[in-house]
């Protein structure tokens, strides 16, 4: 079962409460709030008051989007953990380190793993899962990478928090969708042309490819979040035009 929701990072020159209406208004059902502008790490009563100022707008807090690097540089992760309760998510997105699978080195990655295997004991303690997002530059950025992170740690509660790679084909997407079932919290969605992050195109445009990835992603079991993430120009009337499209298309995957 899908729901849909909207990355705070989308807008991050608006304040909480207009990124909440802009939510409202393209009737999202969530707000992922990120770590990096709207909700530090650490700032619990923010992160209540945050809550209760979106579930006033009949919207959830899923997730939050934390940057946090898991490895030995990225500190502590207990502010991280503590702002996720307060907010009530139960997902915390975080990065597979700082280097891409090619690059790291066998030492780096076992320092990752580490830091992963703790930060998932400590969450699962508190009822929250850990999604590793899917991304260019980190250990996820390739599928059997990502797989590959998920045997070494060997806890159940590290998911995998899924999004179309940059310059891949349809295809190519759909096979690591499909192999990330098993693990798949939530997705972000977005469609993006061959200059990637700085070559935004309308959702509508790629309805096509995300009408196959949705009815592939709604055969894992569970309730999982579609989030968008970035919009054309960073414009609320594009996150509007995209809402509408995804809404669409979730007629038909019903």
């Amino acid at each position: 079962m899908f729901k849909t929701g909207l990355t705070s990072i989308t807008f991050r020159k608006l304040s909480v409460s207009d990124v909440i209406g802009t939510a409202k208004e393209a009737s999202l059902d969530g707000i992922e709030w990120g770590s990096d502008v709207h909700l530090p790490p650490g700032d619990t009563g923010l992160a209540e008051a945050i809550r209760r100022e979106t579930e006033a707008a009949g919207l959830s807090c899923p997730s939050y989007g934390s940057y946090f690097r898991c490895d030995g540089e990225s500190g502590d992760f207990l502010p991280y953990l503590e702002t996720a309760v307060a907010l009530g998510a139960s997902v915390i997105r975080v990065w597979a380190g700082r280097n891409g699978s090619a690059e790291a080195t066998s030492e780096y990655r076992r320092e990752v793993v580490e830091t992963l295997r703790n930060i998932v004991e400590i969450a699962a303690g508190k009822g929250v899962l850990i999604g590793l997002e899917y991304h260019g530059g980190t250990l996820t950025d390739t599928q059997s990478s990502a797989h590959q992170l998920l045997s070494e740690v060997g806890l159940p509660d590290l998911k995998l928090y899924w999004q179309p790679r940059k310059n891949s084909t349809a295809n190519h997407n759909l096979n690591e969708l499909e192999a990330a079932l098993p693990y798949l919290s939530h997705l972000h969605a977005f469609h993006w042309g061959p200059g990637g992050f700085k070559d935004r195109l309308p959702f509508a445009d790629g309805k096509d490819d995300w009408l196959h990835y949705l009815r592939l992603a709604a055969q894992a079991p569970g309730e999982r979040y579609i989030h968008f993430e970035f919009t054309r120009g960073d414009s609320p009337k594009s996150l509007l035009e995209d809402a509408a499209a995804l809404h669409d298309l979730m007629g038909k995957i019903r």
